[in-house]
């Protein structure tokens, strides 16, 4: 049931000298992380013409797009996925989630770096590759960015789940119509909203890791005020990073939400109690499954959630559990990471 740990060399192993530590303390994105710096126009559009009609130049004459613009937010995601993962059609329905590549690229090449270290050790202290990995993404969204960056920069096999069916749905139909995804990443409903694993995880099943990108509010209320502070930031550091900007910005919303300048639906963005509430109930569920899983991980956005929830880790009998810090830019986040089981694969 369990996967054996990869002796061959990383497709994605494109290291440099710089390790993740010092990226991290230099404020920087991952060193296998392709997305670093400023966005290459002329690379990209070359990947995807139709990125021309919603570049601009900006006041020191260098090429970008206005990151208020969600259909320019939109087609430049089209363009990265294209360029740096082979993805030739993707589109999400409108007011849904546009989520920023380069942040959650991160967290994968993170997720990478830990199995080397722990489950998945060979003789060249590389990230174990193909289709031997199998992951699970809890809430993928109708984007499926998790898969598509996973599977792509090292060959690993996904399973996507969400609770809303046209999410669901879009994810599906992104990976059917793709050649590089058709056979890399099944999509699954949820069908109990208040459940995580359950329906999810078969008898049979076995995934070396879960990865995991929580709602962080807790009501519409909450995410308004978050919202308004971000428009506050955008303008403050505008034509600084811009791998931060796309991060704040997404498509508008036809719904309760429509003023929310990085999209979503509420299953996207907010659940009752929050992030602290949602990691909860998949801590607690996730001792159920502990047979099931090499490592949860999830990315908590709140740095006053840690301690809660490490402290309630413990309480769970976790045998290792792991912090691992993220920075891009001016934004920093974390993964929290947990086993049941250290036994050798």
């Amino acid at each position: 049931m369990t996967s054996k740990p990869m002796n061959h060399r990383s497709t994605a192993n494109n290291h440099r000298n710089r390790s993740p530590e010092t990226a991290k303390k230099l404020g920087q994105l991952h060193p296998r992380n392709p997305h670093q710096g400023r966005y290459d126009f002329e690379v990209l559009t070359r990947a995807l013409p139709e990125l021309a009609k919603h570049t601009i130049t900006n006041p020191k004459g260098e090429s970008t797009i206005n990151f208020s613009d969600s259909a320019a937010v939109r087609v430049l995601n089209q363009a990265l996925l294209a360029h740096y993962y082979g993805v030739k059609f993707w589109d999400i329905p409108e007011g849904y989630l546009c989520p920023p590549i380069p942040g959650r690229a991160d967290y994968i090449h993170y997720i990478a770096d830990l199995l080397a270290q722990t489950t998945h050790v060979n003789k060249d202290n590389t990230p174990p590759t193909g289709k031997e990995i199998h992951a699970l993404d809890i809430g993928t969204g109708a984007s499926a960015i998790y898969p598509i960056v996973g599977s792509q920069s090292y060959g690993w096999r996904f399973t996507a789940s969400d609770i809303d069916p046209i999410s669901v749905n879009t994810a599906a139909l992104i990976c059917e119509t793709n050649p590089k995804l058709k056979s890399a990443v099944k999509v699954k409903l949820q069908p109990e909203p208040k459940r995580i694993f359950a329906n999810i995880i078969g008898r049979q099943d076995y995934f070396d890791v879960v990865v995991c990108n929580p709602p962080f509010h807790a009501s519409l209320e909450e995410a308004m005020e978050a919202n308004s502070r971000k428009q506050h930031n955008l303008q403050r550091h505008r034509g600084k990073n811009e791998n931060e900007q796309v991060s704040r910005s997404s498509t508008k919303s036809g719904n309760a939400a429509q003023n929310l300048n990085f999209g979503g639906q509420h299953k996207e963005l907010w659940s009752e109690g929050g992030e602290i509430a949602f990691l909860t109930k998949m801590a607690k569920e996730s001792q159920d499954f502990a047979e099931h899983v090499g490592w949860f991980t999830s990315l908590v956005s709140k740095s006053e959630n840690v301690k809660p929830l490490q402290l309630l880790l413990k309480q769970l009998g976790v045998a290792q559990m792991r912090i691992i810090e993220m920075s891009q830019g001016q934004k920093s986040t974390r993964i929290l990471a947990w086993r049941f089981d250290t036994d050798e694969e």
